[in-house]
């Protein structure tokens, strides 16, 4: 993923005739903060938080526990999250954290010692003005409530603006929770106007969490010529021709439920990524599409829901193959936009209705959707390096 974004960045910085200095200003972290958490007396976690650009505002970027988080990781997500705020337009930088551990193997309290120790060392480094975590994989509004309350014992700040991400009675925004796969369902559908493309459509789901679930749910609601035929969970896939209810696969997730007890045709998951429907959205895990399955892909558009789910080569392929791709610093950057409106409420002390939120939401994703393709046709290039040139402008 690393490798992939600093690909994208060059030949945006190449196209734009960026100087060697600043490609290296687009390259490089401006800060790393790396350092270890006690859990206990016999277990040390490793920590994380990169700083990455902030010259369009303060850092910005999520916070996830995960056993396979490292520094390369956390490094990518963070010059990502740089380029996502700046293609949107949003007045912040790009940053990234977390912690090397597996959450599902503690407690609460072992839980809540992890987030608060986290907030003991970064306070220095972080703030309403100058780094906004927000929650990420495997984080949720109480990590992220913990994390406030912590910060606001250290620093005596009462905003609540210090993060993003947080629970409604503790500051949250309204349409948080469906904000990442609202704004993919935007973007697509302005993409699928801009290409005169107003019949009916199918499309399949790689990945059916929490992304990829209000994905289906707001197509469902708001595209109702959209029709789900396939979608995957980490335990198998379905297909059904005829279609999907999004409701019903969310209430079966919701209840515990896996899609290998699921009553459908099952497949695999690289056969799921090559059926032959109009839109394939990739919600799930970095490089899905790679060098070895991309030429079984017979979806006219793939969205990238995930972070990095297509790498370099794999994108390349599909562009000349006449495949748009919907890059992920536009397609999933929907959290990041409702992070933004939350951060704002705070700082005003309000709350907006979700009705408003989503309302500026939309206008969000439909301007990044409208540059980024109106860059690909001045520049003659794909969506995602379109994207990327888009970025470099606004941070230039």
């Amino acid at each position: 993923m690393l490798e992939t974004a600093r690909y994208n960045i060059t030949y945006a910085a190449e196209r734009l005739n960026l100087s060697p200095d600043q490609l290296k200003l687009l390259l490089e972290p401006q800060a790393e903060h790396e350092f270890t958490i006690k859990l206990d007396k016999a277990i040390e976690l490793k920590a994380y938080r990169i700083q990455h650009n902030n010259k369009r505002g303060p850092y910005k970027g999520g916070i996830r526990f995960h056993e396979q988080v490292n520094r390369d990781e956390v490094k990518a997500l963070a010059t990502l999250m740089t380029m996502k705020t700046a293609a949107l337009g949003l007045p912040l930088g790009g940053a990234k954290g977390g912690v090397a551990v597996n959450p599902k193997s503690l407690n609460l309290t072992q839980l809540e010692k992890i987030s608060r120790a986290y907030v003991d060392y970064l306070a220095p480094y972080i703030g309403p003005d100058k780094d906004i975590p927000a929650p990420d994989v495997n984080t949720n509004a109480q990590i992220i409530d913990w994390m406030v309350d912590e910060y606001s014992k250290l620093t005596q700040d009462t905003s609540r603006a210090s993060f993003t991400g947080k629970s409604l009675s503790h500051g949250g925004s309204l349409g948080r929770e469906a904000a990442t796969g609202r704004g993919g369902v935007i973007c697509l559908g302005e993409l699928l106007k801009l290409r005169g493309h107003n019949r009916p459509l199918t499309y399949a789901i790689e990945g059916f969490g929490n992304v990829g679930s209000f994905f289906a749910l707001v197509s469902q609601q708001d595209q109702p010529s959209w029709k789900l035929v396939a979608a995957s969970d980490s335990s198998s896939a379905i297909y059904q021709p005829e279609g999907l209810n999004a409701q019903v696969l969310s209430d079966f997730k919701a209840k515990g439920g896996s899609f290998k007890d699921f009553k459908a045709n099952h497949v695999s998951s690289e056969q799921l990524k090559a059926l032959k429907v109009d839109v394939l959205v990739l919600a799930a895990l970095e490089n899905s599409l790679t060098s070895k399955n991309m030429k079984q892909v017979e979806a006219r558009y793939v969205v990238e829901m995930a972070n990095g789910p297509v790498d370099k080569t794999a994108n390349n392929y599909l562009y000349k193959r006449g495949i748009a791709v919907l890059p992920d610093i536009i397609a999933n950057a929907g959290g990041v936009v409702v992070s933004y409106l939350e951060w704002r409420q705070n700082l005003l002390n309000q709350q907006w209705s979700e009705a408003k939120v989503n309302q500026k939401l939309s206008s969000y994703m439909t301007e990044a959707t409208n540059n980024v393709v109106n860059i690909a046709h001045q520049y003659r290039t794909s969506l995602t390096e379109a994207a990327f040139i888009l970025a470099l402008k606004n941070l230039s």
